[in-house]
């Protein structure tokens, strides 16, 4: 009755089993859950491990993780992958804008290496040659301007054809940006052949 607590609750320590809460479990009893294969364990010792701690280490890894989805978007604009192409891309009407293009000759696509041949006329010192040259310049430009509006037209028309509904809104000055690329270097690539109708 007058013993001291501190006594009885060592003697109660002593009698009673140490437990940490959960009932205790046969050693060989099966544990419930299959045990991770080494290179399982030690990545999430890994993932755990290689927390960002600093503000440096979390933007080499943001760096890190914009590479991969860069390297991604590159083979997706190579392959026409729609998954991971640019949100400019994306989407039914802009690949039906894109297959516009590419099913067709556009004189736009041979300004480059028309303009070329043109300045290197206008060079040449013989006054006949610049004045070719020169009409040269103006019969490519007017050929450009009349087949952008004949593409412009059709191309508003097929579209509101074949989404009605939809938002088309961006598309043709996409499919005019598109046009004024040489075909060998668009960008996604081109996924059908000239005269093939998309």
């Amino acid at each position: 009755m007058f013993r001291s607590r501190a006594k009885d609750e060592k003697a109660a320590a002593v009698q009673a089993p140490v437990t940490d809460g959960k009932p205790s479990r046969d050693p060989q009893a099966p544990k419930g859950r299959p045990t991770p294969k080494r290179s399982q364990a030690q990545s999430q010792r890994r993932s755990v491990a290689n927390t960002p701690l600093t503000r440096k280490d979390a933007a080499k890894r943001q760096r890190e993780a914009r590479r991969v989805q860069m390297e991604k978007q590159r083979q997706a604009l190579a392959g026409g992958d729609e998954r991971y192409l640019p949100a400019r891309d994306k989407g039914p009407v802009r690949r039906f804008a894109r297959d516009f293009v590419d099913s067709r000759f556009n004189v736009a696509e041979f300004f480059l290496p028309l303009a070329v041949v043109i300045l290197v006329l206008s060079m040449v010192r013989v006054g006949a040659l610049q004045s070719i040259a020169l009409l040269l310049w103006l019969v490519v430009i007017i050929l450009i301007v009349f087949d952008s509006l004949a593409s412009t037209v059709r191309l508003r028309k097929r579209l509101a054809e074949r989404f009605p509904g939809e938002s088309t809104r961006g598309a043709v000055a996409y499919a005019l940006m598109r046009s004024l690329q040489m075909r060998r270097l668009r960008m996604p690539k081109p996924q059908v052949k000239r005269g093939e109708r998309p």
